[in-house]
């Protein structure tokens, strides 16, 4: 937990991650007055391991570990990845004012191609940091070093919670006023699914030349947009 303003933002990181995946992001909604919860999700960072992992364990995790230290809908949720794909499935409990999804894990590659992305991931090692460096030349250094840290602790089996990928589809109807920020080329939304999330009122906004991890490519511009937009949700930050 980092703040102590009046209002109070989720935070929920992706796949391989944890908490400090959202360290600027979480300085910038501080100094905006916001209250900020960043979890780790089990398998992930200082949580403990599961013998099974699903988006909707993953969610009944999140609602249950808020739940002492929220005295009322929080203001914002916020996942990416994975993490947008778990913040959709606790917001009907949560009840935010607002959520945003950043590049959420709405829509799965099908067939092969699904197939070779959930094995790879199975597969590949840990990655080392000069990897890493050259994979996100548009990280900053404490990015680097974080994302490094949460990699030693992160358990692999996690990948089996995709195992089954057909609970990874769009919300099926809007819970608060929603705001989907997409990569210049996301890797998991596909143009049906960004449709349907249209469809059902969200906003969809694309932050052009950053990769998966929007915030982390270019903060300024993911806050700009997320800035704008809650503005004009009247949860603005300061």
């Amino acid at each position: 937990m980092r703040g102590s303003g009046d209002r109070t933002a989720v935070l929920i990181h992706g796949i391989m991650s944890d908490h400090r995946a959202w360290t600027r992001v979480s300085d910038e909604l501080v100094d905006g007055g916001f209250r900020v919860l960043a979890v780790d999700l089990a398998g992930h960072g200082a949580s403990p391991r599961s013998r099974r992992y699903t988006p909707r364990g993953w969610a009944d995790d999140v609602v249950e570990t808020l739940d002492p230290l929220l005295d009322g809908p929080p203001e914002l949720v916020m996942g990416h990845s994975l993490g947008g794909l778990v913040a959709s499935l606790a917001a009907d409990r949560l009840a935010p004012r607002a959520a945003i999804y950043v590049d959420p894990a709405f829509a799965f590659p099908k067939g092969i191609r699904g197939a070779l992305f959930k094995l790879a991931f199975a597969l590949a090692p840990r990655p080392r940091r000069s990897a890493l460096v050259r994979w996100n030349p548009r990280w900053s250094p404490e990015d680097v070093d974080n994302e490094l840290a949460a990699l030693r602790e992160w358990d692999k089996r996690t990948i089996l919670g995709f195992a089954d990928s057909r609970p990874v589809v769009p919300p099926l109807r809007l819970v608060a006023p929603s705001l989907v920020v997409l990569a210049e080329r996301s890797l998991l939304m596909t143009d049906a699914a960004v449709r349907a999330l249209r469809g059902l009122g969200m906003t969809v906004e694309t932050v052009a030349g950053s990769g998966h991890n929007v915030f982390r490519d270019d903060l300024p511009g993911f806050m700009r947009v997320v800035g704008e937009w809650l503005q004009r949700q009247g949860v603005a930050t300061r």
